[in-house]
C-alpha cells in the first residue's frame, strides 16, 4: 500500500478515535436528569454570564483563562455534533459549559456566580443547579 495513503487513512482513523472520544466524554460529564434540558434552555444566559465572569479582575486568572477558552470552543464553526441537528446540535455546547461551569463555581464560589447572573431568580435557581450548588436564597 502507497505509504502516503497509509498515513491518510491513519490521520483520518485518530482524528475519527479522537471524536468518538470526545463524544463519550461528553455522555459521561453530561448533567443528569431534565438539567440537560434546562442547560440548553439557559444557553443565552449562560453566553452573557460567562464574559461577565471571564472579565471579573478578582477571579483568579486560571478560571477567567478557562472561561475564555470556553467562549472561543462556542464561537468556533465546528462542533462535535452540528448545530443544525435538532436539539443534539446545542446539547453538546450545553455539556461543555455546564460542566466548565461546575468547575469555576468550584474554584470561585457561587457568590461570583450570583453576582453576574444576568437572568431570572429562576434562571439562577436552575444554573446553581446545574452546577450541582444548593438553590435557596441567594441576593443578587
Amino acid at each position: 500500500m502507497n505509504p502516503w495513503l497509509t498515513a491518510v487513512l491513519a490521520i483520518v482513523g485518530g482524528l475519527i478515535l479522537a471524536w468518538l472520544l470526545a463524544l463519550a466524554a461528553l455522555l459521561i460529564v453530561r448533567p443528569r436528569g431534565n438539567l440537560l434540558t434546562e442547560a440548553v434552555r439557559l444557553l443565552p444566559d449562560l453566553l452573557r454570564l460567562i464574559p461577565r465572569l471571564a472579565r471579573d479582575p478578582q477571579l483568579p486568572r486560571g478560571i477567567r483563562v478557562r472561561l475564555w477558552l470556553l467562549l472561543a470552543y462556542l464561537a468556533m464553526p465546528i462542533d462535535l455534533i452540528p448545530d443544525f441537528i435538532p436539539v443534539l446540535g446545542y446539547a453538546d455546547d450545553a455539556i461543555i459549559v455546564a460542566a466548565v461551569l461546575r468547575s469555576v463555581v468550584r474554584a470561585a464560589g457561587s457568590e461570583a456566580l450570583d453576582h453576574h447572573w444576568p437572568g431570572t431568580p429562576d434562571g439562577l435557581a436552575a444554573v446553581r443547579r446545574l452546577a450541582g450548588l444548593p438553590t435557596g436564597p441567594t441576593t443578587q
